[in-house]
């Protein structure tokens, strides 16, 4: 998987803008490791031995995606561009990840490349609107805080150190500022999506209420499933009710904001 790739969509993956992709917090070393051993163990189920020596049976190669006709500038947001490059590192990444979780899955890997093209640009176009309004705020962000967001991708990623990350990123031709930019377009998406929440923290009825209907549904398709108690994962439910909160906050601020933006969607 590539890298550049990973560190230029984390901010949509922050915000959840992309509603068809939901697995984007895998790791880049998981995602580059994890095809590679399906394969090996599909093969290794699905040898068989002859009197010639042994057959093994190889996953199809992933398919390639259709770059074709992508313009230079592919939309416009408040007169910001988001060109070509920008994009293709965006998409590229984003059908490679579906197109490798469909084949570790067993299942077919028919990507709709147009539907998933439209995704991405509205995405983009969303996070372009993000960062334009928390530039508006004038939103501060301190080292302490981007050193703070790229521990978290260190630990995510399973490497040794930020020198490592950032040796692994210029590889991939991004350089140190172009990490250190985006991270700090994170912290301030973070700080918008906070000044607009407010106090969303859950009630413990709401606590209560998500846990039930978690357990009826576990119940419904597995009566003999153990299920956790609810002080083992009430703090994952608020996290998870949190979560949702601001969803809904980012949506209709990214609605908000589309209303009073002139935007030209070039692809």
């Amino acid at each position: 998987m590539n890298k550049k790739w990973f560190l230029s969509l984390a901010l949509m993956f922050a915000v959840v803008l992309l509603a068809a992709c939901n697995n984007g917090e895998e790791s880049v070393e998981e995602n580059n490791d994890e095809p590679e051993t399906q394969e090996e163990e599909t093969a290794g189920d699905n040898e068989t031995a002859t009197e010639g020596g042994e057959n093994t049976v190889q996953q199809p190669e992933l398919p390639e995606p259709n770059l074709e006709g992508i313009p230079e500038v592919v939309a416009q947001v408040n007169g910001e561009e988001i060109g070509k490059e920008e994009f293709e590192n965006a998409f590229t990444g984003q059908f490679q990840q579906i197109a490798m979780q469909a084949q570790m899955s067993g299942q077919a890997s028919d990507i709709d490349q147009e539907q998933l093209k439209t995704q991405i640009v509205e995405s983009m176009i969303g996070q372009k609107l993000l960062i334009q309004e928390a530039d508006k705020r004038n939103f501060n962000v301190s080292d302490d805080e981007i050193n703070k967001v790229i521990d978290g991708i260190v630990e995510q990623n399973g490497m040794e150190s930020q020198d490592a990350l950032m040796a692994a990123l210029e590889e991939q031709g991004t350089d140190k500022e172009e990490v250190l930019s985006q991270v700090e377009k994170q912290v301030k998406i973070n700080k918008l999506i906070e000044d607009e929440s407010g106090d969303i923290a859950p009630t413990d009825a709401e606590v209560q209420e998500y846990y039930d209907q978690l357990v009826a549904q576990q119940e419904e398709m597995d009566s003999n499933a153990e299920i956790p108690s609810f002080d083992e994962v009430k703090s994952t439910i608020e996290q998870q009710l949190v979560s949702q909160k601001q969803n809904k906050v980012v949506q209709t601020l990214v609605t908000t904001l589309r209303e009073n933006a002139e935007i030209t969607n070039n692809l």
